[in-house]
């Protein structure tokens, strides 16, 4: 029996929701408000549609590959097709949300927002890659669940730190560098791997390895970030 496509868009949308709730509890001392949280959702999925205004040009000129069938076209493929236009595109949607933005008053606020944009679009993403699988929805929507979507969170727990200590006068000029910069090099990194493991015979699993070793690392890393401006807005809170 064919499965409901409400089954799979579920199936394809949980990982993002659950994401959110987590980062959502983590600014319960002052949340923002619900329709900027959900203007950030919509932005990131027009961030999607922005990535391809970036990422077409350079395909159809030949600057970047069009495929990947070594590790180094993978590399190529990985920052000019995939993480260099999609980050670019998702910071100009976060600087477009929080440019006029009375409420990014916390160092949190700048993850919280960034990580809307970032889930947003990869829930959009993930709605097209679980629905194009054809039989293999699930087992598509448990992979891309477990390392893509997560993925992009922390993609965007990175732009959304640096962004923050940029707003609130923290080594501004060098940590503008990095609002693009971090996620660019995170991304870049885990498509590079994980393109690398679809065109190495023989070395699936240890490029699998290494992907999981480098997704854990940067869970850990964000992990740290989050706490880091969680406790930046508790000192202020005593302070004032």
């Amino acid at each position: 029996m064919q499965t409901a496509s409400y089954v799979i868009l579920a199936a394809a949308l949980l990982p993002a929701v659950i994401l959110m709730i987590i980062i959502l509890i983590r600014d319960k001392e002052q949340p923002e408000p619900p329709r900027l949280l959900i203007k950030g959702v919509i932005f990131g999925v027009l961030s999607a549609f922005g990535s391809l205004a970036i990422s077409m040009p350079l395909l159809s000129s030949g600057l970047i590959p069009p495929g990947y069938s070594n590790s180094f076209e993978a590399l190529l493929h990985s920052f000019g097709a995939a993480a260099l236009p999609e980050e670019l595109a998702k910071l100009f949607f976060l600087w477009l949300l929080l440019r006029r933005n009375p409420y990014f008053d916390e160092h949190l606020d700048g993850i919280v927002y960034s990580v809307c944009i970032g889930l947003g679009f990869a829930a959009f993403e993930n709605i097209q890659y679980v629905f194009n699988a054809g039989d293999n929805w699930a087992f598509t929507a448990i992979l891309r669940g477990l390392l893509s979507v997560p993925a992009h969170f922390f993609f965007a727990v990175l732009m959304g730190y640096y962004y923050s200590l940029v707003h609130f006068g923290h080594h501004p000029r060098r940590n503008a560098v990095w609002v693009l910069a971090a996620p660019v090099l995170a991304h870049g990194i885990f498509d590079t791997i994980a393109m690398a493991q679809e065109v190495s015979p023989g070395l699936e699993a240890i490029f699998g390895l290494v992907l999981l070793l480098f997704c854990n690392e940067l869970r850990k890393l964000c992990t740290r970030h989050i706490r880091e401006m969680a406790n930046a807005d508790k000192d202020n809170y005593v302070r004032s």
